[in-house]
């Protein structure tokens, strides 16, 4: 009766101990915020992912995804410092520092920015330099600063007539076949193709010269100065989740993305990952030998040599305070690929 009784108190003992050791855990996972720049789509994945599968976890963290949208203002949340890590860019970065706000890029989860022109199928615009041709451009305000400037100093024959304000809608575009307009390749194609009957011809900006860094893991100075570990874990949690969203079982991630937005199809998330392979959006240059999220020195001096020349960053700007890279080219990950 005695050993019986010894025996039952172990057990429990362990049963607590488990317990305790399961709620300590639990409790050890490091809570974060990670704000995205638009409404979940297959565009933001791999963080999904990783919050699906548990590899955030996996890293000591519990990661909590901010929806962009048109009424968000998660990078001002940032710096407000209510998000810990942002989807920023280089210029938006650039501009911060430009403004003495300490954010900084920690690695880049596409190697191209997805922005494309497109055009009508049968106006014989056949290459990049062709579009010089149309007589309107619909593109928003901070393409007309940025990439159109760009397009006018590197290719003969675009001019500031062309440009008519795009509001989101493709349907001035579908109805002018001398026209061209400015979207997403993981999404605006595949909408129109939906709508007009007919697929458009795309032009991938940073296969012809425009070639900045995009859809970036962005902090603080601040964090990268004083938990510089969770940055470290943030990053290759996040990198991993990345491999297992396009070469792994990705949809519980897709549940969870269309559970934030509800509008978000499956015919689309399909296009939007087929779309970001065929280009190497994610994996292309030093991502494929270094892993995804990799940044390096000579390609955002590149970037910014660019945005010198076309005046929209100053030459005197200090832009290596805008990233580091610390946090990636570490090959993380890699062998998830299948």
């Amino acid at each position: 009766m005695l050993q019986t009784l010894k025996s039952t108190s172990l057990l429990a003992c362990i049963g607590l101990g488990v317990a305790f050791s399961t709620t300590s855990q639990a409790l050890a996972l490091d809570e974060v915020s990670y704000g995205t720049n638009w409404l979940a789509q297959a565009e933001h994945g791999g963080f999904y992912q990783a919050v699906a599968d548990g590899t955030y976890e996996k890293y000591g963290l519990k990661v909590t995804i901010v929806q962009g949208g048109p009424n968000a203002a998660n990078r001002a949340l940032l710096i407000a410092g209510k998000v810990d890590f942002y989807m920023g860019s280089p210029l938006g970065e650039m501009d911060a520092i430009k403004q003495g706000v300490p954010l900084i890029d920690i690695a880049s989860i596409f190697q191209k920015d997805p922005q494309v022109l497109l055009a009508h199928p049968d106006q014989g615009i056949e290459k990049f330099a062709d579009l010089a041709k149309l007589d309107s451009i619909f593109m928003g305000k901070d393409g007309y600063v940025t990439y159109f400037e760009w397009m006018k100093k590197n290719y003969e024959g675009f001019k500031d007539e062309q440009y008519k304000p795009y509001t989101f809608n493709p349907a001035p575009f579908i109805a002018d076949p001398k026209s061209a307009q400015q979207g997403y390749l993981t999404s605006e194609p595949y909408e129109i193709g939906k709508q007009a009957g007919w697929d458009p011809k795309v032009f991938l900006l940073a296969d012809n010269g425009y070639n900045p860094y995009s859809t970036m893991i962005t902090t603080t100075t601040t964090m990268v100065e004083t938990k510089s570990d969770l940055v470290q874990r943030f990053v290759d949690a996040s990198i991993e989740g990345w491999y297992n969203y396009l070469y792994g079982d990705n949809k519980p991630a897709n549940d969870l993305i269309k559970k934030d937005n509800p509008e978000m199809t499956d015919g689309q998330i399909e296009y939007s990952i087929k779309k970001m392979k065929e280009y190497g959006i994610v994996e292309s240059g030093e991502a494929l030998d270094k892993g995804i999220g990799c940044m390096t020195d000579a390609r955002y001096k590149d970037f910014f040599d660019d945005m010198v020349e076309i005046g929209v960053v100053d030459a005197s700007l200090d832009y290596t305070k805008a990233y580091t890279t610390k946090y990636v080219c570490k090959g993380v990950g890699m062998a998830l690929k299948k």
